[in-house]
């Protein structure tokens, strides 16, 4: 009963966390503040549960497109970016994808669900994009569509602006700028939205990751038409509530985002400082590490009490890396600590 290349696909695997300090989700560590939280389960209190959602989520959508500065009608919202990436997988004319190498699993994955071709550019040795390179592989897979994660997952780095200017000019197709870690960058490329450009955004990493909320940003003719293949009421009535309230108070996001990023700087410093770890630029909430026998300093981190998440798996370019969210102050120091004991 069950496809043949579907029975040959290993499942999304995520490890038990139970008891440990989570540092391998690119979650925000910080809970609601108490005030906040009493808010929040007010309103909850008052949803109506036995109704279904607001199909269209029209406040929801008015409150995204003010944010951005967009009209509603050139937002599409989704259940985490997940299922966006499978919409647009769906509807988008029959042709390869294509996405460099590494990068976020699901464009991969979800391609092969959907029985679509897949074409992988290889980053170089530093994780830098060869935006020539890319549209030559686009040109000969006839791909119609790529993705491309600024920053990228998993190696944190945000690739220059000129770059990917010169990649959407030139591809023919439907480029999607998968913007998870907007927060924690430098610059955004909202800018280059266009008929053929579409930037993807979600709250997974800014603290909401709980709710399943993402978001596309695109011309409102293309999100017309991808609102065909979005399941009915995709966005249950607990989360738009909740997203109404949070939007309220979205300075608390800020500043934790904010928070987070001083702390990737301090915990960056004190791991380059460390012999033997090779630690790479970031723009995001995590950091990637390179060091010898990874497997083992990671299952050591384990034995502390620490999860991260160990990329060594993948091979390639990710040999004996290992990547790690940054957490709370508290945590970090957990983390700076025993990698301290391991590399002495």
């Amino acid at each position: 009963m069950i496809r043949s290349d579907i029975r040959a696909l290993s499942a999304y695997h995520v490890q038990d966390s139970q008891g440990l300090i989570k540092l391998d989700a690119m979650e925000n560590p910080y809970p609601l503040p108490d005030a906040l939280r009493r808010s929040w389960a007010e309103r909850i209190a008052e949803t109506n549960i036995n109704r279904y959602p607001d199909a269209d989520m029209a406040r929801l959508r008015q409150t995204i497109a003010e944010h951005e500065g967009v009209d509603p009608d050139q937002v599409l919202i989704g259940n985490g970016s997940d299922e966006i990436i499978q919409m647009l997988l769906m509807a988008v004319d029959a042709g390869t994808c294509v996405t460099p190498t590494p990068t976020f699993v699901m464009y991969d994955l979800i391609s092969h669900w959907l029985k679509r071709p897949v074409a992988s550019v290889p980053l170089n040795a530093d994780f830098s994009l060869d935006a020539d390179l890319f549209l030559n592989i686009c040109n000969r897979e006839k791909a119609a569509i790529a993705f491309l994660a600024c920053p990228n997952n998993p190696t944190g780095n945000l690739w220059p602006e000129a770059s990917i200017k010169k990649i959407a000019d030139q591809f023919g197709g439907l480029l999607v700028l998968d913007e998870a870690y907007g927060p924690f960058a430098d610059r955004s490329y909202v800018s280059m939205m266009r008929p053929n450009v579409m930037v993807l955004r979600t709250f997974s990493k800014f603290g909401w990751a709980g709710l399943r909320l993402g978001y596309l940003l695109g011309e409102a003719d293309a999100i017309t038409h991808l609102n065909k293949v979005r399941l009915p009421y995709n966005i249950n009535s607990l989360t738009q509530t909740s997203a109404a309230l949070l939007f309220e108070h979205f300075n608390v996001f800020e500043k934790q985002a904010a928070d987070i990023r001083a702390e990737r700087g301090r915990v960056t410093a004190a791991l380059t400082g460390l012999e033997g770890v090779e630690v790479f630029p970031s723009q995001t909430n995590f950091i990637l590490i390179r060091v010898a026998g990874a497997q083992k300093v990671f299952d050591q981190l384990l034995d502390a009490g620490i999860l991260i998440k160990n990329m060594h798996g993948a091979g390639g370019l990710l040999s004996n890396c290992l990547r790690i969210t940054i957490g709370s102050p508290a945590e970090n120091d957990a983390v700076l600590s025993t990698f301290r004991e391991i590399m002495s």
